[in-house]
């Protein structure tokens, strides 16, 4: 059973309390099981049966719950969203190329295509298409082979990664099919989600439904596989979903990335490997954890950051949380450090500045200052006019 972390306050809670006033303990995330800090009001948590998953705000970044974050799991295609984010940028999506024989070698036995041919010539956009809808490791090979070929992009892939602050990933195949070795986590997978979403050409391609995938001097349609999106098999479409990859193979069993909008806000959601169900469990445990995200605004403390420590430490008023938890890394954890800053920003008594009254006590030292200027005049003139009546 999982053990679940809870805050230690909630009794003394009487109002939901906005996760910016909160401190964010950076290794919660390490630590085994499910974690989340519920303020008065908060839903319950779903039971999904899911290895790992994360909920966050893919505004701020904040981690809203998760449990094994940093479990080091095959991704399967969900692993393409890092190479999306790597290679992208690479081509214009009105760019054409012709396939070449070689680009379509050692694609795995079993992998998911959409139907690359040598000889063909294909928009740039049209292969992007093939990756996210129809998850082609044929389209991926092509790709990779404009953008310095496999062993390259996996080494491109794997500094995006350390870039994005996603440090569990270990990148063999770029297009996520089974290879030793290969892993992600719960937590890169939405990073991976995040980053995504603040590329206009990711956020277009993942949240497409349907696509003409040309053949030559015809084409045929193909269908985004996230059946969260689709709403194909039975899965019923989430409301206000954007997106982002679906995965599968073997040895990482079903994963999911996904973002959705709603009232203003945007959740990104990662689920690896469901223990429970059928082959469509992901969607439907994934459908849980979003309905709990959006329910639990405003009433649950972050549990950590899917944004890299270096932007946590270069933008502390972004965060308040974090600041506190930051202050070991920045300054070599001297609490006197910490201490001033609190006192700096306080105001008597410890009231924030920003909250200080406003009513007669915050006017007393204006009064003092009035009066002992009053005194210092009234002496002044006597010193200078009063002897001349004499």
């Amino acid at each position: 059973m999982d053990s679940v972390a809870t805050a230690s306050s909630v009794a003394a809670v009487t109002e939901p309390t906005p996760p910016a006033r909160q401190v964010v303990d950076p290794a919660r995330l390490g630590r085994s099981g499910t974690q989340v800090q519920p303020l008065r009001g908060a839903p319950e948590l779903p039971s999904v049966s899911a290895l790992s998953w994360v909920v966050a705000d893919a505004s701020t970044g904040e981690v809203l719950a998760a449990r094994n974050a940093h479990e080091q799991l095959p991704p399967a295609s969900t692993l393409k969203t890092l190479f999306a984010l790597t290679a992208l940028p690479g081509h214009d999506p009105e760019e054409q190329h012709t396939v070449q024989d070689e680009e379509l070698y050692n694609i795995g036995d079993g992998s998911s295509l959409v139907g690359v041919k040598e000889g063909y010539t294909y928009k740039v956009s049209d292969l992007w298409n093939g990756v996210f809808l129809s998850s082609g490791n044929d389209a991926v090979h092509v790709l990779a082979a404009m953008n310095g070929g496999w062993d390259a992009m996996s080494e491109k892939m794997q500094q995006k990664a350390r870039a994005l602050g996603a440090l569990d990933t270990r990148v063999v195949s770029p297009d996520g099919y089974d290879a030793p070795g290969q892993v992600s986590s719960a937590y890169d997978l939405a990073v991976f989600g995040r980053a995504g979403l603040q590329d206009q050409r990711f956020t277009r391609y993942c949240s497409t439904p349907y696509a003409d995938f040309p053949a030559g001097g015809w084409s045929y349609g193909i269908v985004n596989t996230n059946r969260l999106l689709t709403g194909a098999d039975g899965v019923a479409p989430y409301p206000g979903l954007i997106g982002v990859k679906n995965g599968y193979t073997t040895g990482a069993g079903n994963t999911l990335i996904a973002a959705a909008r709603h009232g203003g806000r945007t959740l990104v959601v990662s689920v690896m490997n469901p223990q429970g169900g059928d082959g469509f469990a992901v969607y439907e445990e994934t459908r849980e954890l979003l309905d709990w995200g959006f329910g639990s605004w405003g009433r649950v403390v972050p549990v950590g950051s899917l944004k890299p420590a270096e932007e946590r430490r270069a933008k502390p008023d972004a965060a308040r949380d974090e600041t506190q938890a930051q202050a070991g890394p920045q300054d070599g954890g001297d609490t006197r450090k910490t201490d001033l800053r609190a006192a700096a920003a306080t105001g008597p008594h410890g009231t924030p500045k920003d909250e200080v009254p406003s009513g007669s006590t915050a006017r007393l030292p204006l009064a003092l200052i009035g009066a002992a200027f009053g005194a210092a005049l009234s002496l002044w003139l006597w010193r200078r006019f009063g002897t001349r009546g004499n």
